[in-house]
């Protein structure tokens, strides 16, 4: 998932036997009481592209989304798979899975949840009509015959995913897949509604007619100014939601949402301003909440693009970028240098660092400086080149201080070009950018949800990748009959992306916000951050 951006043993485990997992709720410890006004204020980080979960692919519109709408599956505060309108799910072989969901279960307009829901929602998802970002998603799932209904080659009603009866969904995948319902939890899978959707088109998200099942529906929706939420009251397990209202803003600069809550404005912010992190920690030590995050920061060439499909230019950027000086002094919240793709605290990653990780800067730049001169650029024909980021101060501070490292040492000019949220999502997939920043965090807590989106084909490769000894590193991964195997392909997968360098790794992400002390219920032990508005509640002074 962008980033504008988790222990969970059923990952990688046998098939699962039927088991009716719990509910999870904002739980309030005894003794603990409550405000009496339970309003959260969030800031969201910018204005959101859709709230249509089919339609969006960042992390800003999956914050909203989550609390609008439920998926089979949810998780708790330590990122453990919980029910969601499946009470239970079971599969004998991690190809063929059922999953039994709540009577109770309710969109909020009162009709029914049900399995014919998500066959219409998957189908949606997987059509080539809908245009789907994250229509990649589902064919990773490998959910049977979902590739060749992306291409047009099926019908989406050849998609493997039916409903037994109102309330039994079977689906059926090409490959056995263990962490397949863990991957359920994600944005793109949760329902629509489709008798709203098919009536009122891609306006079945304003206010007016959005219908979801999830704990909060969609009260107002001022664009660039707020979002708010009032609880669903259908929803199955409303009786233990305690917040009466939640309000997301799209504030994009990092020091006004600082201010914003050091005023009591917001409770919580989406990030924090670099530069002031290290004086909030000793002022408002106890507003600052630094948790482990599954995201990696990086930027991406369009290897479609000369000079760009020559790897010794991708190779020369890339050594030349010093990673410990943006991780631990232009970031500074505990963020780590990063050679490789995938955050290494991903479940059953085993890599290998790659051979210029091992060199000095002075050692790298070197090298970088004779690549580029290979390559036929140096002071007669100096390399110039855009550098596309989202309009964020933190990503301004990141682009200047690497534009000015290439600068110094290979004689390199990136113009920097920022873009607003919607407009730097549409030209990435235009492919109307030269280098671009870009942030991904886990899906869920497997290294296939990041060495994925650099398959060939995939909807969310922007950098237009294409190496076929990768791809069959992946598909090597999947058919894996043993964790050990699959660490293998996947750290053959990361060698394969440290030579070619169609990404340039910089840093692995820790979360880091501003959280009101009042705020009960915010987990801090969830790696993939996701956080559900009815597990939170607000204490009283």
């Amino acid at each position: 998932m962008y980033k504008n951006k988790v222990s969970q043993a059923v990952l990688l485990g046998m098939a699962m036997a039927a088991t009716a997992f719990p509910s999870f709720a904002a739980n309030v410890p005894d003794g603990v009481k409550l405000a009496e006004k339970q309003e959260l204020v969030r800031g969201n980080g910018t204005e959101v592209e859709s709230l249509d979960p089919q339609k969006v692919s960042g992390v800003p519109e999956s914050n909203v989304i989550r609390d609008l709408l439920e998926g089979l599956v949810n998780q708790d505060g330590d990122g453990n798979l919980i029910g969601g309108v499946a009470k239970s799910w079971e599969s004998e072989d991690n190809k063929t899975w059922i999953f039994h969901l709540r009577e109770d279960a309710k969109w909020s307009n009162g009709d029914p949840v049900l399995a014919s829901d998500f066959v219409y929602t998957w189908r949606r998802l997987a059509d080539p009509k809908t245009g789907s970002p994250y229509a990649s998603y589902l064919e990773m799932t490998t959910m049977k015959n979902a590739g060749d209904i992306i291409l047009g080659k099926q019908s989406p009603e050849k998609l493997g995913v039916v409903a037994v009866d109102d309330h039994t969904l079977k689906v059926e995948l090409e490959k056995p897949l263990p962490y397949f319902v863990a991957m359920t939890v994600h944005t793109s899978m949760k329902p629509v509604n489709q008798k709203v959707v098919e009536k009122y088109g891609d306006k079945w998200t304003s206010p007016d007619t959005y219908v979801g099942n999830g704990a909060f529906q969609l009260d107002k929706w001022v664009v660039n100014e707020r979002i708010v939420l009032k609880p669903n009251t259908h929803y199955w397990d409303n009786e233990k939601t305690v917040l009466t209202q939640v309000s997301f803003l799209p504030i994009e600069n990092q020091v006004a949402a600082m201010n914003r809550f050091l005023a009591g404005e917001i409770d919580m912010t989406y990030e924090m301003p670099n530069e002031h992190f290290k004086r909030l920690v000793k002022q408002h030590a106890e507003s600052v909440k630094v948790t482990p995050y599954l995201c990696s920061y990086y930027y991406e060439f369009n290897t479609a693009k000369a000079p760009f499909n020559d790897e010794r230019v991708r190779q020369a950027l890339s050594y030349a970028i010093d990673r410990d000086v943006i991780a631990k002094f232009i970031v500074g919240k505990g963020e780590t240098p990063a050679y490789n793709f995938t955050p290494l605290a991903t479940n059953g990653l085993d890599v290998e660092m790659p051979d210029y990780a091992k060199l000095s800067q002075k050692e790298r730049v070197a090298k970088a400086q004779a690549l580029l001169e290979a390559a036929g650029y140096g002071k007669d024909k100096p390399l110039q080149f855009d550098l596309l980021y989202n309009t964020s101060e933190n990503h301004k501070k990141i682009a200047v201080a690497i534009a000015s490292m290439w600068k110094k040492s290979l004689g390199v000019t990136a113009t920097l070009e920022n873009q607003e949220w919607k407009s730097y999502l549409d030209s990435k997939r235009q492919g109307n950018f030269d280098v671009s920043r870009a942030g991904w965090c886990g899906d869920y807590n497997e290294a296939s949800t990041f060495l994925g989106i650099m398959r060939d084909g995939h909807s969310q490769n922007y950098p237009k990748y294409a190496n076929k000894q990768f791809d069959g590193q992946l598909d090597k991964a999947l058919l894996a009959h043993t964790p050990a195997e699959r660490a293998q392909a996947y750290k053959a997968s990361e060698a394969l992306l440290a030579k070619d360098m169609p990404i340039m790794p910089i840093y692995h992400y820790v979360n880091a916000r501003l959280v009101n002390p009042k705020l009960g219920g915010y987990p801090v032990n969830n790696p993939e951050d996701n956080i559900f508005s009815k597990d939170l509640y607000i204490i009283a002074d």
